[in-house]
């Protein structure tokens, strides 16, 4: 990768790289990566975003960028282990420049993360290298109509005839839906009751009784579709892991990019504050400018509280888990945090710049639609706060017997 001239750090997106939570190689990677931003990202536009989609998943993976979303050197990985902090910080700045660019990339990781973490040595082969060079775009289907943060409630089956599967059901609300070169797909096998029960497959969209059974259109335009399977036949060989491991799968897959989910929302929140900013301080009103105002003073130091707050509990979090430790907790609140904060941070963006913010395509009206899903998807707001408050009550219960 090319050599780029550093921008100073005193540049207020970019005073969090110095704080103790991150080391040189992270500060010297998302320095790397916001140059490369600045040069390669442009305004993508609302049509045609499949093929935006995949131009920007062979261009992150030309630069080398893709590689910090899976591990393994020998697929094509940064290093041997997911660096979250890296994770992070290239979903941060990549969300400040483009919400596409992110989407991109985290899907890469996402889609091909429980290949990474339990697939066998012919499977990381075979799917990894291509999804770190960005000639094969993954997705993850876990999600149904009736199963979203419900996983143990999914009806899509798996039966095993012989030496393969049939699969039968649907999948819905899946990233990369329509373009990706395979998906990881849940369902269930019943080998045991409830989430003991599931089992993680790779299909091909070209296997037999695979379709793509609508496109679905929302707010922040991304590629996402509805899976459908009529007797889907998929080789045990495309199996991930053992039969019955699924559910354990698929939370390991969310545990690892949750925390990312949130420094996205850090992203979205800094490029709303930086518009803000350029905003309030250039437009002339009733004989000053609109910084000049308490009022926009306030919004304004409101907005820069919040980004600092969540950011601090995202690099908490993925500092904990790069150090090896259980994150459950830790990841929810940031994630939460951070993309509650987002929301508010960006209605405010669009508030300072009065009518002109609600205009179709500008910056913080893309950026006003990009952040609503992610108050919802990887584990809405409300399943946040029971996660977090069930884990702090097993705490407060697990330490107070050991007192007695």
């Amino acid at each position: 990768m090319p050599e780029r001239s550093h921008p100073e750090l005193s540049h207020p997106e970019l005073s969090h790289l110095d704080w103790p939570f991150l080391e040189p190689h992270h500060k010297q990677h998302a320095i790397a990566l916001e140059n490369w931003c600045g040069v390669h990202l442009q305004t993508v536009p609302h049509v045609n975003v499949d093929n935006a989609c995949r131009s920007l998943v062979r261009e992150l993976g030309a630069a080398g960028w893709l590689k910090y979303a899976i591990a393994g050197a020998q697929f094509g990985g940064a290093s041997e282990a997911i660096d979250t902090r890296l994770l992070c910080l290239t979903r941060e700045t990549l969300a400040f420049h483009s919400g596409l660019a992110d989407f991109a990339f985290a899907m890469q990781g996402l889609g091909s993360g429980a290949i990474t973490l339990f697939g066998n040595p012919k499977q990381k082969a075979c799917y990894l290298p291509r999804v770190a060079n960005g000639s094969a775009i993954a997705a993850f289907a876990l999600s149904e109509p009736e199963a979203g943060s419900d996983v143990a409630a999914l009806r899509c089956r798996a039966e095993l005839n012989g030496d393969s599967y049939t699969l039968n059901g649907e999948k819905t609300w899946i990233s990369n839906g329509g373009i990706a070169d395979f998906y990881v797909v849940f369902a269930r096998t019943d080998e045991a009751p409830g989430s003991r029960g599931i089992t993680a497959f790779i299909i091909e969209p070209d296997a037999p009784g695979f379709e793509i059974a609508e496109r679905l259109d929302v707010i922040a335009p991304h590629p996402l579709a509805r899976l459908a399977f009529h007797n889907c036949r998929v080789p045990a060989a495309q199996r991930v892991g053992e039969a019955g491991q699924g559910f354990k799968i698929a939370m390991a897959t969310l545990d690892v990019f949750r925390t990312s989910v949130a420094a996205a929302a850090l992203g979205f929140a800094r490029r709303a504050l930086h518009e803000a900013l350029a905003r309030a301080t250039s437009r002339q009103l009733f004989g000053q400018v609109l910084s000049d105002f308490q009022l926009t003073q306030s919004k304004l130091a409101t907005m820069a509280t919040g980004i600092d707050a969540a950011a601090l509990l995202t690099y908490r979090a993925a500092w904990l888990r790069d150090q090896g430790k259980r994150i459950t907790v830790e990841a929810a609140m940031a994630k939460m945090t951070a993309t509650e904060t987002a929301q508010e941070v960006i209605d405010a963006a669009v508030q300072i710049f009065g009518g002109q913010g609600v205009i179709s395509n500008h910056p913080v009206e893309r950026l006003y639609r990009e952040i609503r899903p992610l108050r919802i998807y990887e584990g809405a707001t409300e399943v946040q706060e029971l996660v977090i408050a069930r884990g702090i009550i097993k705490l407060f219960q697990t330490d107070h017997e050991l007192t007695q």
